[in-house]
Order: structure tokens, then sequence, then C-alpha cells
């Protein structure tokens, strides 16, 4: 990816065959792997939480996960993780702002 000004950036767990991703928890385990990069580190005998620059979510009723600029500012490998990721399981990626509608999906939210 070439190096331009960082901006949020959505995974979406369809691929760009219009298919779904799978497993249905992937977005829960990307998340749950990146957890430890988050504002003050990682921090030892606290719960497991998700990082804020990497959080599950949903759009259009897909599975997704959303990465925050500020995890490419932290760590650069996280960023890189996150977007190869992204690349090598052929996922659909928006950059800036959400989608709000996806191929072969009607329109839809984001939740």
């Amino acid at each position: 990816m070439a190096q331009t000004a960082a901006q949020t950036v959505y995974i979406v767990g369809m691929t760009q065959a219009g298919r779904p991703f799978r497993p249905s928890d992937w977005a829960e385990r990307l998340a749950g792997v990146m957890s430890q990069f988050r504002p003050g580190g990682g921090g030892g005998g606290r719960q497991i939480a998700y990082s804020p620059w990497c959080v599950p979510t949903s759009i259009c009723g897909v599975r997704s996960v959303v990465v925050q600029p500020a995890l490419r500012d932290f760590n650069v490998m996280a960023w890189d993780f996150c977007l190869g990721f992204a690349r090598d399981n052929e996922l659909l990626l928006y950059v800036g702002d959400p989608p709000t509608a996806l191929p072969g999906k009607g329109q839809g939210s984001r939740s």
C-alpha cells in the first residue's frame, strides 16, 4: 500500500467474489489479535478488551472490522498486518467512509 495519509479503513467480511468470509467469527479473531495495540500499551492482568483502534462491527449486515489510523501511528507493522490480512483473503476494503451498500446486498446501515 502506498504511503499516504492514513484514514479509517473498513474491512468487510465479503470476498471480492461476493462470498461471505469464513469462519463467521473472523472479525472478533482479528480484533482479538490486535487487542494488545492500544493507548498505554497492552497492560498485564487486565481483562481482555478490544483495542479502540481495531474493532469488530457489522456493516450492512456483514461482519467487519474498523481499523483506525491511530494504529498505524502506534505500530505500522500492526496496521500492515490488518491490511495484509484483508488483501491475502481478498476481502472488501473501504477507506475513509464506511460503505452504505455492498455488492450484491441492498442498502444497509452500520451497526
